[in-house]
């Protein structure tokens, strides 16, 4: 936050403090410039400063809502004098992901008596905690929790059941199998589930989807507006969701328009499922709608649903034919300007007029796309990852030039192969570079090409004329850019081994590298990248580029850039970091890569970095550099390293971290562990949902989730 000087609280003219004297800027402009200082810091802090900041800083505008979910300097105490300072005037409060703060810090929660929204996602709340702060929200309408195991609906108090009876929104994360307090809220519009219930217990016994004896009762649906369920792999987290899905089955809502079920894997089809689908065809209209690849598949299901203004469409991982999208879901090419989001990630015929003899990697139908795109011609987020989108060599018709008129376009998702010019693709002989094997075999020296290092260089050369240049040129405002191989899966999957080989990149980009990611630094407004795959990456310049161009990054992934055996980028890489000032969460991914003192001195310049993950098969650390990176770097918090060290010296490496910055960083997570060994599993379930879904998985995000889905 800003500092006043004491010469200007003291009441010394602008000219005799030689500085901008704050005090005499308007009260609506200082409450614009302290709406983007923590509440924690206002309180607590800054209207400590002088008497014209004490009152500003408690104005109803600043004190209406308090976001704490990413504050991770906030302790028990500062929540504790902040609850007891202005808690009656706080009416929306958003703890969720604060993880770190005990259970009894809940407690502090009902001196919030007028409190209307309230996210407790990621804290520890037992169901007697639960009740008694419940007990004296009656105002309460909006509420997000986990349920935890040792969760007893039976110890809710007839005062807490009261105030949920009253709730229209909840958000509930099952970490067990059980309803939660779904029966409780007879009034609800909008219900949010997200399973996360493991298979096995940590003793390895196998659990059982059956909800527990007493918790039979029926939730209430009749109000139901929005229907929304996350399923982590896993066969116990779809029985459960069969279970809330029953009610839905005998009686469909009547004001149902949004019904959104992400499932992964296989999640078969069942006929109570069959009737609720049949139900919602007969009588409602949908704005949003997703569903399992297996309800959808095979089936004539989007032929009898009837939509309203869809503004959210997701059919990832489904055969979904191009010509049943333009006929069944956008209506033979109507008007469809009410659609904002779109998810065809892993939709590997959508883009083709059927799919029925067609191979994966065959020419996309560039009459499909364009309908799309006129049709839907104010998307802001849409997702055409994980498959093969080939264009053919018409002049004029490739992805490229067709996605560029989504003038729209916040957040972009797409498979490295698309982004290729075709043209360069047939008439360019295979170069040295194409011809390295992507494996960990023995490795083959080649002659480097010299890449320019600045952009000045580059736009010299031909990139300015590809058609993935021009269209980086048309998206100015896009925000988030996913450029990922088709073929690419993570060495790190969620409940399962670390995979040991991965498939090859697809031959069409194979010519994918330094130039292409030289365009992405058009994006001014860039906050998160997310590159995967492109196998071409010869010293990585185009990476300093984004460096310096996108000065609003917030977000960085990498993984697999370039040659398997060796990191060719680590250069520019290093450079690239020197200018990443806003830079707050980094991801890398590649093989062989080596944490040193290097990489962790180019690293300590992003002095905004909040969280690291680095996943590295035969990698290695120095604990040193480490070390002294953590102590450079005040406002890290998170530390995730899979590499190929032995449990030694990972164990010893975390012991040391936590010991010397726990006590001064309450939210700090550590996590060094090897990434081949057979105990992955069981350290990956004991890290904070919030870390682990944002950042420490790797995944696809954009269009994951309707848009404001929760507040």
């Amino acid at each position: 936050f800003f500092f006043v000087p004491q010469e200007i609280v003291s009441g010394e003219s602008e000219e005799e403090s030689n500085g901008v004297n704050l005090m005499e800027f308007s009260d609506e402009i200082l409450l614009h410039i302290l709406s983007y200082v923590p509440c924690t810091d206002l309180v607590l802090n800054v209207r400590r400063t002088c008497r014209k900041l004490a009152t500003l800083c408690l104005d109803k505008s600043l004190t209406h809502t308090v976001l704490l979910q990413k504050d991770y300097k906030v302790n028990k105490d500062k929540v504790k004098q902040l609850m007891r300072d202005i808690g009656k005037e706080i009416y929306h409060l958003n703890m969720a992901g604060c993880y770190w703060l005990p259970s009894s810090t809940i407690d502090h929660v009902t001196r919030c008596k007028n409190l209307v929204k309230l996210n407790l996602s990621g804290c520890h709340v037992t169901s007697l905690r639960l009740s008694k702060m419940l007990s004296t929200l009656q105002h309460l309408r909006s509420l997000a929790i986990d349920v935890n195991p040792g969760f007893d609906a039976s110890q809710l108090s007839s005062e807490c059941k009261a105030t949920l009876s009253r709730v229209l929104e909840l958000k509930q994360t099952l970490y067990t199998p059980s309803y939660g307090v779904v029966p409780c809220c007879t009034s609800l519009e909008k219900l949010l589930l997200y399973f996360e219930i493991l298979d096995r217990s940590r003793e390895g016994f196998m659990l059982s989807g059956q909800l527990m004896v007493g918790e039979s009762n029926v939730p209430h649906y009749q109000n139901l507006r929005i229907f929304y369920a996350r399923l982590a792999p896993g066969y116990v987290n779809q029985e459960v969701v069969r279970l809330y899905l029953a009610v839905l089955s005998d009686r469909t809502p009547e004001n149902l328009h949004a019904f959104l079920i992400s499932a992964p894997g296989s999640f078969a089809e069942t006929g109570a499922t069959k009737n609720l689908l049949d139900s919602m065809a007969r009588n409602v209209r949908l704005d949003a709608l997703q569903l399992p690849k297996a309800w959808i598949n095979g089936s004539g299901l989007l032929q009898h649903l009837k939509f309203n203004n869809p503004f959210y469409f997701s059919f990832s991982r489904c055969t979904l034919s191009g010509g049943h999208l333009i006929q069944r879901v956008i209506n033979g090419g109507k008007d469809l300007k009410s659609l904002t989001s779109l998810n065809l990630s892993g939709c590997v015929h959508c883009l083709a007029p059927e799919s029925l003899f067609r191979k994966a990697e065959d020419d996309i139908d560039s009459s499909i796309l364009e309908s799309l795109v006129v049709s839907c011609c104010n998307l802001r987020h849409l997702n055409l990852s994980a498959a093969h989108h080939h264009s053919s060599e018409s002049i004029g018709n490739h992805l490229c030039q067709l996605l560029s008129r989504l003038k729209h376009l916040l957040s972009l998702a797409l498979p490295v192969c698309s982004i290729t010019d075709v043209a360069a693709n047939v008439e360019k002989p295979p170069t040295a570079s194409n011809l390295v094997p992507q494996t960990f075999g023995r490795k083959v020296r080649i002659g480097i090409q010299t890449y320019p290092r600045n952009l000045a260089d580059q736009a010299n050369q031909k990139i300015e004329s590809s058609v993935f240049w021009a269209l980086m040129g048309s998206l100015r405002f896009l925000e988030t850019l996913e450029i990922i191989g088709s073929s690419f899966s993570s060495a790190m999957p969620r409940n399962e081994p670390a995979i040991r080989n991965s498939l090859p990149p697809c031959v069409r980009a194979q010519s994918v590298g330094d130039s292409e990611v030289a365009a992405i630094s058009q994006l001014t407004y860039l906050q998160s990248l997310t590159l995967a795959q492109l196998p071409n990456i010869l010293t990585g310049s185009g990476l300093i580029n984004i460096g310096l161009q996108c000065q609003h990054l917030r977000t960085l992934s990498l993984a697999n850039l370039g040659m398997m055996g060796k990191v060719v980028y680590m250069s520019a890489l290093m450079d690239m970091l020197k200018h990443c000032k806003c830079l707050r969460d980094l991801r890398l991914e590649q093989p062989y890569f080596c944490a040193g003192a290097q990489f962790f001195q180019a690293l300590s310049h992003c002095s905004s970095l909040q969280r690291l993950c680095i996943v590295s098969r035969s990698g290695t650390l120095q604990s040193d550099a480490v070390m002294s990176f953590m102590a450079n770097c005040l406002e890290v918090i998170m530390c995730h390293m899979f590499m190929g060290e032995s449990l030694t010296v990972c164990k010893n490496l975390q012991q040391s971290i936590v010991r010397s910055f726990q006590a001064d960083r309450p939210a700090l997570n550590v996590v060094i562990f090897p990434l081949l060994h057979e105990d992955l599993t069981e350290v990956i379930r004991d890290v904070p949902m919030r870390h682990l879904d944002e950042i420490t998985l790797f995944k696809s995000r954009v269009a994951e989730e309707p848009p404001n889905l929760w507040w």
